[in-house]
């Protein structure tokens, strides 16, 4: 990485988390900043604009999806790789505005590091301008949850949907901004889900 020490803004709500990451990736010559939360985080991008963000996507307060709305608008250089541990997605939707995604505890630290430096030397990938955004649609991790949930393409907030959602494109209303968002749900995703 030569003298100059690439910057990483790491955002989760349990600080075991952060200290971890703080600590594995100090490791490998980063600068490490550590928020909280979305709150936290735009506190620390007020500071000083880093190379590369790292997001949990559930958190109280301001949560990762809200975070990273404000991050492309505001600051569409910076790389955003988002993390949950709540939900599992069977790819990066792009309404969840990030240029990677883990599933929380089911990747490795070099798998990050990789992602982190294919980043910072490509940039940020971004669909192109003339594609409609799709709503990012998510399984809960705790196989007995009775919702999936749904992301927004508008207000990019996150929304609950009871289950069984039949397989085929759905309909259902923003429960913040009251658009009506449809997705699909796939016999790929019903299987993840079940």
């Amino acid at each position: 990485m030569g003298s100059f020490n690439y910057r990483i803004l790491f955002v989760d709500d349990d600080a075991a988390i952060r200290a971890i990451a703080h600590t594995l990736l100090a490791a490998q010559g980063y600068t490490v900043v550590a928020a909280e939360d979305g709150f936290d985080a735009l506190a620390a991008l007020k500071r000083s604009l880093p190379d590369v963000i790292i997001s949990d996507l559930r958190m109280p307060n301001m949560n990762g999806f809200e975070l990273l709305s404000v991050v492309r608008k505001r600051f569409p250089h910076i790389p955003v790789i988002a993390i949950s541990g709540e939900f599992s997605g069977v790819d990066v939707p792009e309404s969840v505005l990030a240029d990677a995604f883990f599933e929380k505890g089911q990747y490795s630290p070099e798998e990050l590091f990789e992602r982190i430096i294919g980043l910072l030397e490509a940039g940020p990938a971004r669909p192109r301008g003339d594609r409609v955004p799709k709503p990012a649609v998510w399984i809960p991790v705790n196989t007995k949850a009775d919702y999936i949930a749904v992301t927004c393409p508008s207000c990019l907030r996150t929304f609950p949907i009871p289950v069984p959602v039949p397989i085929g494109v759905n309909t259902a209303e923003c429960d913040f901004c009251s658009t009506e968002v449809s997705f699909q749900i796939t016999d790929e995703f019903r299987a993840r889900a079940s």
